[in-house]
């Protein structure tokens, strides 16, 4: 049984398929299934089987899978006790965010790193999923900028961490001449009638409109689905609709010809989050990045 052969077990587990993991590890299918059959026999209860034309863990794989993540932590633990006692802080990081946090992050994160001496390269990339596909990403990533719902499940613990950067409220927006736009805040009651451009199925606006049909009992009219908070702001300003921008990480949208209000009575604030494998989080440079993240995200939200 080979340590290696233990991350394999928990990226299937973790991203369901042979192909998902040779992707996120950067091998072949083929390489992957040959570790898998190297684990297997070692082990005389089935560790993995087929389900249609993917393989999954059995309950003893699962079993294996979450105790190899405490040896990999455990192994990473070991190998970063020297760079923690030299303090090392340079290095790669790899970071992924979303759509609206990397435009506001992204930028002042590289400034706030500049200014520190001794800091590491951080390689940025826009992976912009629903709630339920953020997780996966830690295979990939050193940190995830994900968001969820703050009503909504939390993040799985098996084998991530995940740090709050801010609670983000979302904020109704209606073009200056709309009706709505002379008051100071809103209801579902004010708004539930109204035609709605909202994000895609399983993104943050979604839901929110989902709650406001709740309380109020009106079925949405959901005219368009934009997930780029740009083009929202552009279709509000149109007076076509009325739309959901987050308060904080949307600041880069022209307001000139919209009004963001608030809105009360449902819940509408989501969770940004920073997600992360434990062993990662050991790594000093990238909890220097992690540092940065909060000073911006601070600065951000004042």
């Amino acid at each position: 049984m080979e340590l290696h052969q233990l991350q394999i077990l928990r990226e299937l587990g973790t991203l369901g398929s042979v192909t998902a993991v040779a992707d996120a590890l950067r091998v072949t299918p083929s390489a992957v299934s040959q570790q898998l059959a190297a684990l297997q026999r070692g082990f005389r209860t089935p560790l993995t089987r087929k389900e249609g034309r993917t393989l999954a863990l059995t309950a003893a794989g699962h079993v294996l899978a979450a105790a190899g993540a405490e040896a990999i932590d455990a192994m990473a633990a070991a190998r970063n006790a020297l760079d923690e006692f030299e303090h090392e802080s340079t290095g790669t990081v790899s970071v992924s965010g979303f759509h609206s946090v990397g435009q506001a992050l992204f930028g002042p994160l590289l400034r706030d790193l500049a200014a520190t001496a001794a800091t590491p390269t951080v390689q940025l990339t826009d992976e912009d999923v629903a709630q339920s596909e953020f997780p996966a990403l830690t295979a990939r990533y050193d940190l995830v900028l994900a968001h969820r719902m703050e009503h909504s499940p939390p993040w799985p613990v098996q084998g991530i961490r995940a740090l709050t950067l801010v609670r983000e409220p979302l904020d109704v927006a209606v073009a200056t001449t709309h009706p709505l736009a002379q008051r100071t805040s809103l209801t579902p009651a004010d708004v539930a009638g109204e035609r709605w451009v909202t994000s895609r199925v399983g993104y943050s606006p979604d839901d929110v409109l989902k709650a406001i049909a709740a309380v109020a009992n009106v079925a949405p009219q959901v005219q368009h689905r934009i997930n780029d908070y740009g083009a929202v702001a552009a279709v509000v300003a149109a007076g076509d609709a009325i739309g959901m921008l987050p308060r904080y990480t949307s600041r880069s949208v022209d307001d000139s010809d919209i009004v963001r209000l608030p809105l009360h009575g449902v819940g509408n604030h989501r969770m940004i989050d920073v997600l992360a494998r434990p062993e990662t989080l050991r790594r000093r440079s990238v909890r220097v990045v992690v540092e940065g993240l909060q000073r911006v995200m601070a600065r951000l939200s004042e």
